[in-house]
């Protein structure tokens, strides 16, 4: 069952975000944290291998990646 069952979708398509990945030790923490994208896509739990909503983030520098909502935040103002 997601952790989000019980709440509101967080995201949705459109939607500028920041990659949050405080702990230093993820293997994704140096190639994604602190960068800014949209949310381009809501991948259901049933569609994922954990069972857990992601959400696909196109990044302003290029490419994209697929992060549970704890990973996202709003974007920093620049």
């Amino acid at each position: 069952m997601s952790r989000e069952s019980d709440q509101v979708q967080r995201f949705s398509p459109g939607d500028r975000v920041r990659v949050d990945i405080p702990d230093e030790t993820h293997p994704d923490h140096r190639k994604y944290h602190g960068s800014h994208g949209e949310v381009i896509a809501v991948i259901p739990d049933d569609e994922v291998d954990d069972g857990r909503r992601k959400y696909r983030v196109d990044f302003d520098t290029g490419g994209y990646a697929d992060f549970p909502y704890w990973h996202l935040r709003p974007p920093i103002a620049v």
